[in-house]
Formats: structure tokens, C-alpha cells, sequence
């Protein structure tokens, strides 16, 4: 079974959450990292431990191995650390890697910050969008490269010389030697061989944010739609349209790190409860994280601009964070507010004016508790 999660907002939605329960009730699954990188940061929450997974899929703690496609790229230094964290916590995660995958490194990241502080994108300052630069100046290193070292050695070389900036890189070549001996780190060029019954490919930023359909320059250097799905199942006879379960993930409000375009912020007055586990709410390069009633006509601007999840025929509306809302039950639609009485008939024509039947709720931060609409309210 194909499974493909995507949030429908500027991040943020619950893209983790939701990957952890798809894992809870599909049992040998992949995950599939098709967009984004190290820059994510997608919580899941269970019975015993909590995680902000950001360089592996979030079904590692249902054991589902992760697949980081050439699309993504790779920070070693925050790879092992969070590795380490995980084992830990008790968990040996498995992740293949694409060779083909770019490498971030601490030249990127500082190249990134200094940059963000004199434009201010909303860029996290964690070297994705300075990576994919680099790569498409013809600067490129990548996973294959750090297995031959004079290979590696020369072409970090170059990328110093790119940047012109000095900075001691020995914890980087430390990490970077130390990656490519981990036994639970597998270099890969596809898909892996193993047989698996669901493959779910675990989006990483918003739609909103994608470089094609989101407001620039506040996006990301990335496709976060479904492009990057068909292109790595080219020539193996899959179409989105028939042969997916999409998964469009929203809050039950809008939210938005750092700056960019955002509606309904001139709404001062909202019901949208602090959340005092949310993560990274004020990052130094991002900016503050905001929040604003949901604004259906920027969702079914998403869904209609991705022409793969507008054709569809299996098309999933995901809720999450109504446990956030106290007695406020409003939503813009057009550039006219609509207010409602309860959560069920805010739910309900939410699901009517995007013309997705299957809705699925979550009230909680655990999964376990995500319910489907049609089934209970």
C-alpha cells in the first residue's frame, strides 16, 4: 500500500503525529523522506517517549526503517547526534541512505545564517536552502563522496573556497568518517531491496512553503508536493491518482514560523490556546512563530495548485490540534468569516467546501487517539 503525507500550510500541520499513526496501523512499513532535509522537525509523542525527529522518518518508533531519498539532504553532525539520542531512549533506528543525497555542511550552515539575518526569508539558519544552492553551482558533495577520501578531502577544499569562509572543520570530518561506519546507516542508490507491505512517503515542510506554489522568497528550496514521489516511482507504472492514499494534513487554525505572507492575522482576537510543548517557537534566524484562524481558501489554493493531489481519487483530510481551540470554532473562506456553534459542524463544513469525505481528527499529541470523522465524532 502507498501511503503519501502532506501538510496543507506553511509547516507545522502534524506531518509526524500523523506518519507515527499510519506506522501504528500498518504493520512492515518503509518511510520514505522524499522532500526537505535536516531542517524538519516533526514531533511524535507515544505512551513512553517523545521525540522532534529531523533525520529520520517518523515511524522509527514503531521500528519502521526510513529511506532518505536523493531529494534530501544529509547534516552529519546533527545525523549522529540525534542517532544517539535515540539509542538513548532505547530505540536502534535503520536508515538508508541515498548516495546521491547532498551533504550539508558547517560552511553551508554559517553562509545560511548570515545571509537570513540581512534578508529574513524564514529560514531556519540549518544550511538546507545554502546546500541546494552550492549543488546547483556545481559545488557539490554528496554520501557517495565521503567514502573516498581524497575525493572528500578536495572537494571540501573547493567548497571553502566557494564560500571564502574559515572555519575549523575537524568535528565535521570526524562525523562525517564516523557516519559511514555506522552498522545501522546503509548506503543505497534506490529504494531498498527488502520487500515491504506499505511504503509512506513522509513530506517535510507545508505546500504553502513549496518553491513552485508558495510566496516567494519566503519559501523553501524544495518540491514538498507529490512531483518528487512520481519522479522516484518513474517507470514503475504508479500514478498518484490511482495508486496512493493521500493524507492532507492542517491545524484546526493556521500557524507560521518566522516571516512570509500569512491571512487573518488583523483577526486580533482568536481562541487558539498556548501550547506550551510546541517546538522551536522562537528560533534566532526564523523569527517567532505565529498563529491565525484557518483560512480554507489558502488549502484549496494548495490542493488545486499540486495537480497530482487535485486529480486524486484518494484524497484524506487530516485535523489535527483541535484540543488547541477553546469555544472559537471560525474559519475564512473567500474573505468571509464563518463561525460555528461546536467542533462537529466546524469539521463538517470544513470537509464540505473541500470536498474530501474522509476526515480524519486528532484531539491529543499521541496518535493513539486520532479518530476517523465518519466513524465518531
Amino acid at each position: 500500500m502507498n501511503k503519501i503525507v502532506i501538510g496543507l500550510g506553511f509547516g507545522d500541520e502534524g506531518k509526524g503525529l500523523f506518519t507515527d499513526y499510519l506506522c501504528s496501523q500498518s504493520p512492515n512499513s518503509l518511510i520514505i523522506r522524499f522532500s526537505g532535509g535536516h531542517q524538519a522537525g516533526h514531533t511524535v509523542v507515544t505512551d513512553n517517549v517523545s521525540h522532534v525527529f529531523s533525520n529520520f522518518g517518523s515511524g522509527t518508533l514503531r521500528g519502521a526503517p526510513t529511506y532518505w531519498s536523493k531529494y534530501c539532504t544529509i547534516e552529519p553532525i546533527g545525523l549522529l547526534k540525534e542517532l544517539k539520542i535515540l539509542q538513548e531512549k532505547g530505540i536502534d533506528p535503520l536508515l538508508y541512505i541515498d548516495e546521491r543525497c547532498a551533504i550539508t555542511t558547517p560552511l553551508d550552515m554559517i553562509f545560511n545564517q548570515g545571509k537570513e539575518i540581512v534578508n529574513s526569508h524564514g529560514s531556519c539558519g540549518v544550511g538546507f536552502g545554502a546546500t541546494i544552492r552550492r549543488e546547483e553551482h556545481y559545488y557539490s558533495l554528496t554520501f557517495m563522496d565521503l567514502f573516498y577520501p581524497d575525493v572528500f578531502k578536495t572537494k571540501l577544499k573547493a567548497i571553502q573556497n566557494f564560500y571564502k569562509i574559515k572555519e575549523d572543520l575537524t568535528e565535521f570530518i570526524e562525523c562525517c568518517q564516523s557516519l559511514i561506519s555506522k552498522s545501522n546507516i546503509i548506503r543505497t542508490f534506490s529504494f531498498p531491496t527488502k520487500k515491504f507491505d506499505n511504503y509512506i512517503f513522509e513530506g517535510s515542510q507545508g505546500l504553502l512553503l513549496d518553491q513552485h506554489f508558495g510566496f516567494f522568497p519566503n519559501v523553501t528550496r524544495s518540491n514538498i508536493g507529490c512531483k518528487n514521489v512520481v519522479d522516484l516511482l518513474n517507470g514503475k507504472n504508479y500514478s498518484v491518482e490511482e495508486n496512493f492514499e493521500l493524507y492532507l494534513i492542517t491545524r484546526a487554525y493556521q500557524t507560521r514560523h518566522g516571516h512570509g505572507f500569512m491571512t487573518n492575522e488583523e483577526i486580533l482576537y482568536n481562541g487558539i490556546i498556548d501550547n506550551s510543548l510546541e517546538t522551536n517557537q522562537d528560533n534566532k534566524y526564523q523569527g517567532n512563530f505565529r498563529k491565525s484562524i484557518l483560512d480554507l481558501s489558502l488549502l484549496e489554493y494548495a490542493i488545486n495548485k499540486d495537480e497530482y493531489i487535485k486529480k486524486s481519487k484518494g484524497k484524506n483530510l487530516v485535523i489535527t490540534c483541535l484540543d488547541h481551540l477553546y469555544l472559537d470554532y471560525r474559519f475564512t473562506y473567500r474573505n468571509k468569516v464563518y463561525y460555528y456553534a461546536d467542533e462537529k459542524s466546524f469539521v463538517t463544513a470544513i470537509s464540505t467546501i473541500l470536498n474530501i469525505s474522509n476526515v480524519y481528527l486528532s484531539r491529543t499529541n499521541n496518535s493513539k487517539n486520532i479518530i476517523k470523522y465518519n466513524e465518531k465524532i
